[in-house]
């Protein structure tokens, strides 16, 4: 199946995305039981997953061993797909294993995917050249979309995407946890606006933040993101889930966590870290900048996307 967010040219325009996120704005909450919403959740991601695996015989899980790729896998095997987790560290001289890398190991062991498991750990050197690399893409893309794109934060996450199919067999297909912080609240912003329309306004922006560069590196890296959690029908109704039961005082994306405990355990408890923190390659970033002389990250991106605007 295609995502709703391409088309047989790519990636639809951001009115189009504008136009059907609209579209999935309920006209009210749901009103039945915490338990019942979790069912009803679990089948409707189920189905995700069963849709986007249809008439693929391999796929890649971009795997941090969080909640959202652990489920993702964890439903893969369920299914019996033939399919690979991607974890991807940095680690150099004093810095510890990078937590993604050591999260990745335990799941894996919980879910008996040591088959399914292939991860790395890159030096600083490493680093340096996956960073030029993903600038470059970057680059080059904002041109095509006139977007600016080379921010630290977009760096960083299209660098561990470019670093997980460094080591891959080359998918043509890769699961992603996108869209689900939006959905059930994961970020810290919905602490202070704890809403439904929190989460809808987020869904809105992502265009900008996050489909623009995750188009980007998949276009030019030749794959194709799959992603279960922008399902029509998962987004439509995790929309109309009363927010009490997606945050409260002891933690967020609670409904998502309780409709995954029964296969993740206590795994489906692993608070939320981003991408780019979890696999320390935000601190590797810091560090290439201070090697070549910036004591700003920004500054050393600007630095090298100049030779490429």
């Amino acid at each position: 199946m295609m995502e709703f967010f391409a088309d047989k040219k790519g990636l639809i325009g951001n009115d189009e995305w504008l136009r059907i996120i609209n579209s999935f704005k309920p006209d009210s909450e749901v009103s039945e039981s915490e338990d019942r919403i979790a069912l009803q959740l679990r089948r409707l991601f189920e189905d995700s997953i069963k849709q986007r695996l249809e008439g693929k015989n391999q796929a890649g899980i971009m795997f941090s061993g969080g909640l959202d790729s652990s489920y993702i896998a964890a439903l893969c095997k369920r299914f019996n797909a033939n399919f690979t987790c991607y974890t991807v560290g940095f680690q150099d001289g004093n810095f510890k294993v990078p937590e993604d890398i050591e999260q990745a190991q335990l799941v894996v062991k919980h879910l008996g995917l040591e088959n399914n498991f292939k991860f790395k750990v890159f030096d600083i050197k490493e680093m340096e050249q996956i960073f030029k690399d993903t600038i470059k893409i970057l680059s080059q893309a904002t041109e095509k979309y006139d977007k600016d794109l080379l921010n630290v934060v977009n760096v960083g996450v299209a660098a561990v995407e470019y670093a997980a199919y460094s080591i891959s067999n080359k998918e043509k297909y890769f699961f992603s946890g996108l869209g689900s912080e939006e959905l059930f609240a994961g970020y810290d912003r919905h602490r202070k606006n704890p809403t439904n329309d929190e989460c809808y306004q987020g869904l809105l922006n992502m265009y900008e933040r996050d489909l623009l560069r995750d188009s980007a590196m998949s276009s030019s890296l030749g794959f194709d993101f799959l992603t279960p959690f922008l399902d029509k029908d998962l987004v439509k109704y995790s929309l109309s889930i009363p927010i009490k039961y997606k945050l409260n005082n002891s933690g967020n994306k609670l409904i998502l966590r309780k409709a995954a405990y029964p296969l993740l355990k206590e795994h489906s408890e692993r608070p939320k870290r981003a991408a780019q923190y979890g696999s320390s390659f935000d601190r590797a970033l810091s560090k290439v900048a201070k090697m070549h002389g910036f004591e700003y990250k920004k500054d050393y991106i600007d630095k090298i996307s100049a030779q490429y605007l």
